[in-house]
């Protein structure tokens, strides 16, 4: 073989052996240093993994928080639901409130203002939930809750309710309680009430249809506007 042909074979194998030196030297395994105080402690792990005998704890779920209705706060009712209520007698601000559903008695005095000084509360159950249309009389004789169905309590014996009835709030159920009216009178108290904007007093009565003196006389004294 020619001098220039040797030497270019021999170069090809000398960068051969040095390229497969390199690797033999890359590949071989290299020794960790623990440090001495881990050593010492015999706690020593791999990185990535626990350490023997440790107590592997799994991430904390993601928790929803639940809403606490606290002391003094009006609950929020789901849809925008409201109850219509009376308030009235020794408040800062009687009246005719509408208040989230599921609201109690305390949040309509609350939203009436507060009782006044030096008025007593006792007999009036503050945690009750209202009914829509009830009234609350601070002060005064205790009202019987409103029955099952939101229709008024009846007196002794299944008689004549108790509380009068508000005009302007009764339902057609409600009235149809009352002595002497029917389901199509009540209907037409009820269509009188919508057509002149609700009842300003009791002697508005007179001018329903099928009102005559005898039942108003009957009905004054177990109605208000």
């Amino acid at each position: 073989m020619e001098p220039r042909t040797l030497g270019a074979l021999a170069a090809v194998l000398v960068v051969s052996a040095g390229f497969a030196f390199h690797h033999f030297l890359s590949g071989r395994p290299e020794t960790v240093h623990v440090p001495e105080k881990a050593r010492a402690n015999g706690t020593a792990t791999v990185p990535g993994t626990a350490a023997p005998g440790a107590a592997v704890h799994p991430p904390k779920s993601s928790s929803v928080p639940v809403p606490v209705v606290g002391p003094g706060q009006v609950p929020q009712a789901e849809g925008g639901a409201v109850v219509v209520v009376d308030v009235s007698g020794k408040v800062r601000r009687p009246g005719v409130l509408r208040l989230p559903a599921g609201s109690r008695v305390a949040d309509a005095l609350r939203a009436a203002g507060g009782v006044k000084t030096g008025t007593s509360t006792e007999g009036l159950n503050r945690a009750r939930v209202l009914a829509d249309g009830e009234h609350v009389l601070v002060g005064g004789p205790a009202l019987p809750p409103p029955q099952p169905g939101g229709g008024p309590a009846a007196g002794p014996g299944g008689g004549p309710p108790a509380v009068p009835i508000s005009l302007n709030t009764a339902t057609v159920e409600q009235l149809d309680t009352l002595p002497g009216v029917g389901p199509v009178l009540a209907r037409h108290i009820v269509d009188y009430r919508t057509q002149h904007g609700g009842f300003r007093s009791v002697a508005e009565l007179r001018e329903v249809n099928g009102i005559g003196d005898r039942r108003f006389t009957d009905l004054q004294k177990l109605v208000r506007p």
